[in-house]
């Protein structure tokens, strides 16, 4: 008896052993998944977190320029400053809006009116050059600019817009709720943050150019005629995109993506009407205010 009990226990030992070592190998194989899906998660969210907004890459103006004339040298100095000026705030823009907006987010509120303002300002250089020299054409050619893929920002927000929101504030830690709800609602039709965005069509509405014009030189007329038309298809076209993008983006995205670029656009547009009244009459000033346009509902 005395004998039969040691072993006994010692069969109860060794069934307890083995279930406690069976608990603990789950114990690490769970522990060890959970590590790798935290491993792996903590991956993706750094390198989305990581990824660089890339850098605008845009045409050299002052290399493409004829010989400048002294008395329009400040002039051109002072428009390729703007020019820099320009991109510089465009990339400082790529890196405060990381994961917002859509697919077409960058395109539409960054190098769009970005273009849009550097064709404004060659403008500006050409006609200072063509006031004592030959104007030197094909500059808007240099307008368009790119942006270098030095990061992944526009590709990873529209993963993060397909994912949901949760993903895409994941991506931008220290985006604000609204900015991830922006980013998520574009691309994946989140109800609420369209509703903080392009809640209703509306219509936009802008300020009359024709009204507030002199008398307009002959030599000028048909190019004016052809800017105001102009003016009047870029509204035409900024109602539409009202229309197609009800219930997309979040509480900035009308003014980021539509009304922001036309006022760019209409900007370029008044800048040219100016420039050709200019070439044979007083340069009317003062025309840019009339560029901004709001929405009514």
């Amino acid at each position: 008896m005395s004998r039969a009990l040691p072993k006994y226990n010692k069969r109860r030992v060794a069934l307890i052993g083995g279930a406690t070592a069976l608990v603990l190998t789950g114990a690490v194989i769970a522990g060890s998944a959970l590590a790798g899906e935290t491993s792996k998660g903590n991956g993706t969210t750094n390198a989305q977190t990581l990824a660089g907004p890339g850098t605008i890459s845009c045409p050299d103006v002052a290399s493409q320029l004829p010989a400048i004339p002294a008395t329009a040298q400040a002039e051109v100095d002072r428009n390729i400053a703007l020019l820099q000026t320009q991109i510089d705030e465009a990339n400082q823009r790529l890196i405060d809006t990381v994961g917002q907006g859509g697919p077409n987010f960058v395109q539409n509120a960054i190098l769009g009116p970005l273009e849009d303002k550097r064709i404004a300002v060659v403008n500006r250089i050409a006609t200072a050059i063509g006031r004592t020299a030959d104007r030197p054409a094909g500059l808007e050619a240099l307008a368009p600019c790119t942006l270098n893929a030095g990061g992944v920002a526009e590709e990873e927000a529209g993963a993060g817009e397909e994912a949901g929101a949760g993903e895409e504030a994941e991506a931008a830690p220290s985006a604000t709720a609204s900015d991830a709800a922006e980013g998520a609602g574009e691309e994946a039709g989140n109800e609420a943050s369209g509703d903080a965005g392009n809640a209703g069509v509306g219509t936009i509405s802008c300020p009359d150019v024709a009204s507030q014009l002199p008398a307009i030189p002959a030599t000028a007329q048909a190019e004016v005629d052809r800017n105001l038309a102009l003016l009047q298809t870029q509204i035409d076209e900024a109602n539409k995109r009202l229309v197609d993008t009800v219930g997309q983006g979040g509480p900035n995205f009308v003014q980021n993506a539509i009304v922001g670029p036309l006022a760019s656009k209409r900007t370029a547009a008044i800048e040219r009407i100016a420039i050709s009244i200019g070439r044979t009459a007083e340069k009317p000033q003062g025309l840019e205010s009339l560029a901004a346009c709001t929405v009514t509902q």
